[in-house]
């Protein structure tokens, strides 16, 4: 896509932001919705990723086109020929083996090389490089180039304080010699914070990842400062405290989601895909029921449950007796014995179960008045989306940051009922989760219950999400901070390429 047009000299040219997300959903959604708040604030965004990814993006550029928002999307070639990364891959998603993950990034590495020369042909040097915290080959490049350089971390200040609290104090290699049982405490946190060997905090911390983990710690120590989705209301304490350990600004932007909360077509594009008509079904189900008594289920762009496990979620929503919408990947739904276990479920549960096939817009879903309740596998935009519209949650964390997110939103924010798993799997790798059908409708019982704990946790969900709007609102303190973040790279000016 064609760069916008580069100002004249009578006219000083806004701050531009060059944005580089890692190639996953969970990654990309909140960096372009980040892109897109710039944008309307009257600064100038590009968007770097590869022609795959680009092409889930035409939505937005469409859309900022037709605002006349100065966003664009840059396409970078992906590398080709990388050992043992099969062709078609550009995204997480993509990836069917687990043995595939690592060449990928292998292959992300690559892309240090048509991002500087990109950014070499521009007319000026970009104000600042915003990459994601798993991107730290952008470090050599913004260096090079003498661009300043943020990173943009997916998790929860609470996660990422954590993790960093962690490295400092060599806590990974306690756990290492540790049995799986064996209990620790997190050190330096505001708050009492246990986690086992499986739970401890850590990205990229499997066997062959240390050298990639290690050059994204050293990207996130010598960056200029991080940019987190969250808000002060929410994590306060977590922020101060990550940003004394960090020795560098902590941004706080969020709820970036509700940069879209006005925009049902933003909220769509936000998505792989937005079909009309599953949308609308999807909406007139939900317009039908009472208010507050659907729980909603998915978990996330990433996670897929074999047959084995759809069956115990599917058998705990049908006895749970409540109303549910339940999203099933593509992937997870071709099986023969889950096509026709999954229709006589839908015969069974007529009228007061929803399954849906692929994808649905999750924020419009979350804000719509039927939903009263989230089961969720943790990660950070799924959980932030639950808190900012009001919805309480059952968590099920899977993997990364999400056992750290679930202690969050259960035993911090009071908003969450624990549905059991103790243990982190690999994405394609979850046959011997210990979580059953009576666990998925004992948690949703709790969650969509009544009772002084229910309703407790009712509560405090709403307050926040009360709190979430405020912080995006002009004079909140995500508003706030987000005009200093562009008048403070406005000053920066940009050298000439």
């Amino acid at each position: 896509m064609a760069p916008a047009e580069e100002p004249t000299a009578a006219t000083p040219p806004p701050p531009h932001f060059v944005i580089v997300p890692l190639v996953a959903q969970g990654h990309t959604i909140p960096m372009v919705d980040f892109a897109r708040l710039l944008a309307e604030r009257g600064a100038r965004a590009s968007i770097v990723t590869t022609p795959a990814n680009g092409a889930r993006l035409r939505g937005v550029a469409d859309q900022a086109a037709r605002a006349k928002l100065a966003l664009e999307v840059i396409e970078l070639p992906f590398p080709t020929g990388v050992d043992g990364l099969p062709p078609g891959i550009e995204n997480l998603d993509q990836v069917t083996d687990n043995n595939h993950f690592a060449p990928l990034f292998d292959a992300l590495w690559r892309l240090a090389g048509p991002l500087e020369a990109y950014l070499r042909a521009l007319a000026a040097r970009p104000s600042c490089i915003v990459s994601d915290w798993c991107n730290g080959w952008t470090a050599g490049v913004a260096t090079s180039l003498g661009i300043p350089r943020l990173f943009f971390h997916g998790p929860s200040c609470f996660y990422s304080l954590c993790d960093l609290n962690s490295v400092d104090h060599g806590l990974p290699k306690q756990t290492a010699a540790a049995g799986d049982h064996e209990k620790f405490v997190v050190p330096g946190m505001p708050v009492h914070v246990e986690v086992t060997k499986a739970t401890a905090p850590g990205f990229m911390n499997s066997p062959g990842w240390e050298a990639l983990s290690a050059e994204c710690v050293e990207a996130m120590r010598t960056a200029d400062g991080a940019v987190v989705n969250t808000f002060l209301d929410l994590e306060d304490q977590f922020v101060a405290c990550y940003e004394a350990a960090l020795g560098k600004p902590v941004w706080t932007l969020g709820p970036l989601c509700l940069a879209n909360k006005d925009d049902a077509d933003a909220m769509a594009a936000r998505g792989n895909k937005a079909d009309a008509a599953q949308r609308s079904a999807v909406t007139a189900w939900l317009d039908a029921k009472d208010a507050g008594s659907v729980v909603y289920v998915s978990f996330g762009s990433l996670v897929r449950k074999p047959p084995k496990l759809l069956v115990e979620v599917g058998h705990g929503l049908e006895d749970s007796g409540r109303p549910f919408l339940w999203v099933v990947k593509e992937a997870e739904a071709v099986a023969p014995e889950v096509r026709g276990w999954l229709a006589a479920l839908e015969a069974r549960t007529a009228g007061r179960g929803l399954v849906v096939r692929g994808w649905v817009p999750q924020l419009a879903v979350l804000s719509h008045r039927a939903v009263g309740g989230f089961v969720t596998h943790c990660g950070w935009n799924s959980l932030l989306e639950s808190v900012a519209h009001g919805v309480p949650v059952v968590t099920w964390p899977h993997f990364s940051d999400q056992f750290l997110n679930e202690r969050l939103a259960v035993d911090v924010l009071g908003v969450g009922v624990p549905i059991g798993a103790t243990a982190p799997v690999m994405i394609f790798d979850d046959e011997n989760m210990p979580v059953e059908r009576e666990d998925v409708a004992r948690a949703v019982a709790a969650l969509m219950g009544g009772g002084a704990e229910a309703d407790e946790r009712r509560r405090k969900a709403r307050e926040y999400g009360e709190k979430a709007h405020r912080a995006m609102e002009k004079g909140g303190s995500s508003y706030e901070n987000l005009t200093q973040l562009i008048e403070s790279f406005r000053k920066r000016g940009g050298k000439q390429g």
